[in-house]
């Protein structure tokens, strides 16, 4: 088994004892308590979101690595280690709303079996119309809104990291294991094109364009692709450890990588070398998020701004014009694996492993709202209006946090 899919496995394992462990502490090992109840934060009453403000959504029988709101609509979809995704309806605000499970079948002598191994990536497409989500039993599929299985996309050897899909909704693009990136005709779900330029495990991919990509890997490399094209239209080199995510700025001009090397890098189509080599976090950095804001965004008289979430348990928001950090977001205790901006690129969300979700002023790095769940945060996504807060995390609870009333 490639390292990479071994060494996150045994993370996830070490992660999975210490929650078991801490939850046994918790209620001096008698079963853990799974309502809505949260344990006291140390934070101002008046910042803490009462339970009253949070749906906790329970089915999954694993933890639930990612999690995002589907554009158009408030449906949430998560994805699980119990080899399921589901699709939650948030749009009546019920206690216990309807979920549509989207179970991960594979051939076995002619009958559907449970594939058994972890949804470890989903995408909406555009319009919400459908769900592409990826696996590690090495498939993507794509679903419909009402939980029908429309395709089965079969090319990768081995576990599929990432996929998304480009903006015209014609195209999925996915990383895998198997060191490849695989562009798929969504219609059809054939494969288009697959890029085979990366020696080890591909990691993360972001569209630049409907038909342009980039894509990141162990291999310390980021190549940026294009449809038709056979060979990378650009390589970066620079990061001295796995890259873990890309990300391509609002208008596709610069783009952000993270690395276990501790460095945020930003890069131009017009140079070889990184524009800003940003070292401020002391441990890996997990992931990287964009703000909706400046030119070619809905709030064009914001600043663009970049989000970096670490291992070292802080968030750091970025100017990138000046290469300069603005804010260091430090209420965390453990890693922190996600960050999302709000919509309006007002508000930052964060979830870490100390079971919070903190949600901040971008402009004033101050903590605006905090809530604690019951398991280690994974992922923290904001819908289309900036009014629900959704979270998923390692006690197989996904949690939504309505800040209307707040």
């Amino acid at each position: 088994m490639p390292d990479v899919v071994a060494s996150r496995q045994n993370q996830q394992n070490q992660q999975k004892q210490q929650i078991v462990k801490t939850e046994m502490q918790d209620t001096n090992g008698e079963e853990a308590v799974t309502s809505n109840v949260t344990e006291n934060m140390e934070v101002d009453g008046s910042i803490e979101i009462p339970p009253s403000k949070a749906t906790v959504l329970r089915g999954h029988e694993s933890e639930v690595f990612i999690c995002a709101w589907n554009p158009t609509t408030d449906l949430l979809a998560s994805g699980s280690g119990d080899s399921t995704a589901r699709i939650w309806d948030m749009s009546d605000n019920s206690s216990s709303p309807n979920q549509l499970v989207l179970r991960h079948c594979i051939q076995k002598g002619g009958t559907e079996v449970p594939s058994n191994k972890d949804v470890t990536s989903l995408d909406w497409n555009c319009d919400g119309t459908l769900l592409a989500t990826g696996s590690y039993d090495g498939y993507a599929r794509i679903w419909t809104t009402d939980g029908r299985l429309a395709s089965t996309l079969g090319q990768h050897k081995g576990p599929i990291f990432a996929l998304k899909w480009n903006k015209r909704g014609n195209y999925i693009l996915s990383a895998g294991v198997d060191k490849t990136t695989i562009i798929w005709d969504a219609a059809s779900g054939q494969c288009t094109q697959q890029f085979s330029f990366h020696s080890a495990p591909a990691l993360d991919v972001d569209w630049q364009t409907n038909t342009s990509f980039a894509s990141c890997s162990t291999d310390q490399c980021i190549h940026v692709c294009k449809l038709s094209v056979d060979k990378p239209i650009k390589s970066f080199q620079g990061h001295t450890n796995e890259v873990n995510a890309i990300k391509w700025d609002p208008q596709g001009n610069l783009l952000a990588s993270c690395s276990d090397d501790m460095t945020l890098k930003i890069w131009s189509m017009k140079q070889e070398t990184c524009v800003h080599d940003l070292q401020a976090h002391s441990k890996e950095i997990y992931t990287i998020k964009w703000s909706p804001t400046g030119p070619g965004t809905p709030n064009p008289n914001m600043n663009l701004i970049l989000a970096s979430a670490s291992f070292d348990s802080t968030v750091r928001l970025w100017d990138v014009d000046h290469g300069a950090c603005i804010h260091t977001l430090t209420k965390h205790t453990e890693p922190v694996y996600s960050v999302a901006f709000s919509p309006d690129g007002k508000f930052l969300a964060s979830g870490s492993f100390d079971k919070c979700v903190h949600i901040w002023s971008t402009q004033s790095g101050q903590l605006v709202h905090s809530y604690k769940g019951t398991g280690g945060i994974f992922e923290v996504c904001w819908n289309s209006r900036g009014d629900k807060v959704g979270a998923s995390a390692s006690d197989g609870s996904v949690f939504v946090l309505d800040l209307r009333k707040l």
